[in-house]
């Protein structure tokens, strides 16, 4: 009824036949091994799961570094922003940002107090963290305000 297979010459011998049977056996666990492995969908979830943790651990870590490369380079330009308006603005126009400076500094020091009087807790702690926010970017901050007041006053001054 069954044939052997056709790379194999049939057994001459019992013994031969045996050692074909525990050959076959033999190729045949492995074979089971295999596609045991193959199936184990949840192992192979897992390994994929831990490829891809890695894949993103590696990513974050490459934008992180790119992050820090582009704001020391922001905060580069924004220094040499800030020092070329500087150098241009002539004096009264600097007198008058200085002015302008202390007087929104009397002000923001009232409403300040104000604030602390009348606001809720939870709105004066993200008030806080914001401010510490612009506080570990001060040197943008200052640099973007000093262009605006610039701007603003050398367009005042043309009309």
């Amino acid at each position: 009824m069954t044939q052997p297979p056709h790379d194999e010459p049939t057994a001459s011998s019992p013994e031969q036949l045996q050692e074909q049977v525990e050959r076959t056996r033999q190729e045949l666990g492995e074979t089971v091994e295999e596609l045991a492995v193959k199936t184990d969908v949840k192992a192979r979830t897992q390994e994929k799961a831990t490829a891809v943790k890695k894949q993103v651990g590696v990513l974050t870590e490459q934008a992180g570094a790119k992050a820090a490369e582009l704001t020391g380079q922001v905060k580069v330009k924004a220094a040499e922003a800030t020092h070329l308006v500087q150098d241009k603005l002539p004096d009264p126009v600097k007198d008058k940002a200085t002015a302008a400076a202390e007087q929104v500094k009397a002000k923001a020091g009232q409403a300040g107090q104000v604030w602390q009087d009348k606001a809720p807790e939870p709105v004066r702690a993200k008030a806080q963290q914001g401010a510490r926010a612009a506080r570990a970017n001060r040197t943008v901050l200052i640099a973007v305000g000093s262009v605006a007041v610039a701007a603003w006053l050398l367009r005042r001054g043309r009309r």
